[in-house]
């Protein structure tokens, strides 16, 4: 199979590398300085291992690879936001044998949150969901970062919405050969709905830095209760903390890496990189929606959700929202939820 890597940022690039550096075919999609940067360099993929160069094709969009082979999977690693341009490109791209990517090719979603499976459906016939957990950091172009020994990540994998084939358990088989545990279960949704909780703090790092210290950790614990209550309400189950933990074990160790500074979540390097546009539509927004739905209060992941999209769109930095100025504006949310 022919990998197909359709944003190749942190998750893309990390994927890409380490399919390549197992010995899969591997092509990159990016845009810009980053795209510029992979063309000329190669991927300069940052590990424990040290840096690996992979000099591998890249690509704008599907004309410029011409017709799609029918062994070819496309993996979407693109933030959600992004997802729908995406997938209108790469849909009607023609196959070799005839038929268009979205009738035959398997699209994988390899993405925080939980909407781009959906969005995907209405296009594609087969696609597959991933619960990505794979601590990596892109915030320079054609350099991806990821400090996980002795795994990478881990990726639980299944077709969306529910189930499992002979496609995904071999995209999973060369996962494995490639420094991650990719598990293959029927119920991926599930594990990608926990994952979605522990996501919901992307927006608090992005605004006011590392949640470290009780403060933090403890308004933290409030946004998530938020959540649950509203994936309780609205019936969806998710796995345990406990069945996360066990599944995780100690497989995946985060490492210092030579040269490359601490950083922060998905959320954080896209304020860091100034890049006019972050997720949490797609990660709060997904507890405001399930919310209003299904009658729960949802005032801490909106006011999280207004303030990232906020910082995006006025590119202020990452972290420049003092901690206790942000628990203000979280107790006068709750407060004029309680007046009204």
């Amino acid at each position: 199979m022919r990998y197909i890597i359709i944003g190749a940022g942190a998750i893309g690039g990390t994927v890409g590398g380490r399919l390549a550096e197992a010995g899969q075919e591997v092509v990159l999609v990016a845009r810009g300085a980053h795209r510029t940067a992979l063309a000329e360099d190669g991927l300069r993929l940052r590990v424990p291992e040290g840096e690996l160069t992979h000099q591998l094709p890249v690509v704008a969009g599907p004309d410029e690879l011409g017709t799609l082979r029918a062994d070819d999977v496309l993996v979407l690693a693109v933030k959600t936001q992004d997802s729908e341009a995406a997938l209108q490109a790469w849909g009607p791209a023609p196959v070799a044998g005839g038929g268009t990517a979205a009738e035959r090719l398997p699209l994988v979603c390899a993405q925080n949150g939980v909407e781009s499976p959906r969005l995907a459906l209405r296009r594609f016939r087969r696609v597959y969901a991933v619960c990505v957990w794979l601590p990596s950091t892109h915030r320079e172009p054609g350099v991806v970062s990821a400090a996980g020994t002795p795994l990478t990540g881990i990726l639980h994998l299944g077709r969306y919405p529910h189930g499992a084939d002979d496609a995904i358990r071999s995209i999973a088989a060369d996962l494995e050969k490639a420094h991650f545990e990719a598990p293959v279960v029927a119920d991926v949704a599930r594990w990608q709905y926990a994952k979605l909780l522990s996501n919901l703090g992307n927006t608090l790092e992005a605004v006011s830095g590392p949640v470290s210290g009780p403060s933090a950790e403890a308004l933290l614990e409030r946004v998530r209760a938020e959540g649950a209550a509203v994936l309780d309400a609205a019936g969806i189950a998710y796995t345990s903390v406990e069945e996360q933990r066990a599944a995780r074990g100690d497989k995946v160790t985060l490492v210092p890496l030579d040269g490359v500074p601490r950083g922060g979540g998905s959320s954080w390097q896209s304020l860091s990189r100034g890049a006019g546009s972050i997720e949490a539509d797609y990660l709060n927004g997904e507890i405001a929606l399930l919310g209003r739905l299904h009658g729960v209060p949802t005032p801490l992941n909106e006011l999280l959700q207004r303030l990232a999209n906020a910082f995006a769109q006025q590119r202020k930095a990452p972290g420049s929202l003092p901690l206790p100025e942000l628990i203000r504006l979280a107790d006068d949310a709750v407060g004029a939820l309680r007046a009204d």
